[in-house]
């Protein structure tokens, strides 16, 4: 009997051992698993109420306006392999004009004024001066002139045929006639570049007031003349630009030479004023070397826009080598907020306490508008998309959203600050 209790004693220890063996070997396999999949489904989740909550901001009308929201649609730019150099806007000289009379004369009447746009053959000033009179007067005068001298020739014409004559008069009748019409046709030149038909002096008809017309099409850029002030050939009136043809002088670095090329498109943006970006095609590369700023000049004829351009203006441009383009937006655009970047974008969606919320309709309109049926309260939502920044140029900013955008997404260009403190002030929603 003690044998038999001694053995199943034994087995029992056996049995016991084997299953606390057991235990111990299966715990170090299922907590670790458990452990990486658990904070994986919490990420998961938490990630997903943070994109879904505590993003949009929900602004009014006012607000909008107040703060001078501004949106646009993103745009695709070449930002990364470009070369950035600075230049000068120039108009070549045969479409620069200096207004001035071909007779001198004292300014009486200015029908200009700096930046207004004339047309080629526009009066800009009238100027008088008696000699106009006195030329008017000679011309008059020159026909019976003209006249007698023919006479005077025909008579000694007859004499010298009757052998009643010396050859010398007739020579002298001839030569005079001869002087007078070349005088003749002189006065008639000029008073034709006087702008006066020399066909209407007759009956005391004069002009004393000569017309000066701009040569060519273009805005005035200076006014040079005062009303009483005397002016001869030399001095202008007034100077005309046409910036129809006016170019980008931009100096590239030897080293960056060899990548420019003809036809490539520079975007510039004047240095006072980066805001509005322009664009300019390359139409020739220099062939002087700057010695002093190490450079070579590249002319690009500027394209589409030209408003606000003006000869002599500095210019900062950035010249695209391989046409990669990339998602970008103005810098301001551009939010840091707890160490990432945020953008934000015009959406139709709304907060989520206000879908939540009982008994409250929205009507919600086109560009993300929202319209309360209670107090008819109109609303603009924005929501606040997770962003990659790359480099900076021109003013903008290259993005890589987190999430794909839809075509035509309208980003906030101004106010991005502002939309970012209200949504953070609200603990997560903007009201």
């Amino acid at each position: 009997m003690n044998i038999l209790n001694k053995y199943i004693s034994v087995g029992v220890l056996s049995a016991s051992l084997a299953l606390i063996t057991s235990c111990g070997n299966s715990k170090p396999e299922q907590v670790p698993t458990q452990k990486k999949e658990a904070p994986a489904k919490e990420a998961a989740a938490q990630e997903e109420h943070e994109e879904g909550e505590g993003m949009i901001a929900s602004l009014t009308a006012e607000q909008v306006q107040a703060v001078g929201v501004e949106t646009k649609p993103i745009e695709k730019k070449e930002l990364t392999a470009t070369i950035k150099a600075n230049g000068t806007l120039t108009v070549p000289n045969q479409n620069k004009a200096n207004v001035t009379s071909l007779f001198g004369g004292v300014v009486q009447g200015l029908h200009v004024q700096v930046g207004d746009y004339v047309r080629k053959g526009q009066t800009i000033a009238t100027i008088t001066n008696p000699e106009f009179l006195n030329l008017q007067e000679e011309y008059l005068g020159l026909s019976s002139k003209i006249t007698y001298a023919e006479q005077e020739l025909d008579r000694q014409e007859l004499l010298n045929n009757g052998n009643a004559g010396a050859l010398k008069n007739k020579q002298s009748a001839v030569s005079e006639l001869r002087t007078l019409r070349a005088r003749e046709v002189s006065l008639k030149r000029q008073i034709q570049m006087m702008g006066i038909n020399p066909n209407t002096i007759g009956n005391g008809n004069f002009q004393s007031v000569l017309v000066v017309k701009s040569p060519i099409n273009g805005t005035v850029s200076n006014v040079f003349a005062k009303i009483g002030s005397y002016v001869d050939v030399s001095s202008p009136l007034a100077e005309v630009v046409d910036n129809s043809q006016i170019h980008l002088d931009l100096q590239v670095f030897e080293k960056d030479l060899p990548k420019v090329k003809l036809n490539q498109i520079i975007r510039f943006t004047i240095t006072n004023n980066p805001e509005i970006e322009y664009q300019a095609k390359v139409f020739s590369i220099g062939a002087s070397f700057d010695n002093e700023s190490k450079s070579i000049a590249v002319h690009a004829l500027v394209t589409g826009n030209k408003n606000g351009l003006i000869d002599g203006m500095n210019v900062t441009g950035v010249v695209g080598l391989d046409n990669v383009s990339s998602w970008a937006v103005p810098n301001e655009a551009v939010v840091d907020a707890d160490g990432k970047y945020y953008i934000f974008i015009l959406t139709d969606k709304v907060p989520e306490e206000h879908e939540e919320a009982e008994g409250e309709e929205h009507d919600h309109g086109k560009e993300g508008t929202e319209k309360h049926d209670e107090g008819k309260v109109h609303k603009v939502n924005y929501e606040k998309i997770e962003i990659s920044k790359g480099v900076s140029n021109l003013g903008y900013t290259a993005i890589v959203p987190v999430r794909e955008l839809p075509a035509g997404t309208k980003v906030v260009t101004k106010g991005a600050f502002f939309i970012n403190a209200t949504l953070s002030e609200s603990g997560g929603h903007a009201h």
